[in-house]
């Protein structure tokens, strides 16, 4: 799934929750649950993966271009989103097999 269309559900969800906060008379109480939904979100994807997961993209690197152009640009340090993108990659050539 690309950023954007998580994006664009993110939206789409606050937009709702907005809503459902100005039929209950609560608000500020549904903001406030919104900015901390939106706040843990980012900061999971952004936080950096386990040393596992180097590994994991080590096995996968040398195989396709497409992947490896991904993890040269993610390197030296690859967030959570970053090796989403990089196994997606990965899969979808190996799969094209």
């Amino acid at each position: 799934m690309s950023l954007a269309i998580l994006v664009i559900i993110g939206i789409i969800l606050t937009i709702i929750f907005h809503f459902i906060g100005v039929y209950a008379n609560a608000k500020r109480t549904v903001w406030i649950a919104i900015l901390l939904i939106w706040a843990g979100a980012i900061s999971i994807a952004t936080q950096e993966v386990k040393p596992k997961a180097y590994d994991e993209i080590k096995s996968m690197q040398g195989k396709y271009t497409d992947t490896d152009k991904l993890i040269k640009e993610a390197m030296p340090t690859v967030s959570l989103y970053e090796l989403i993108n990089i196994k997606n990659s990965y899969l979808q050539h190996k799969q094209k097999k």
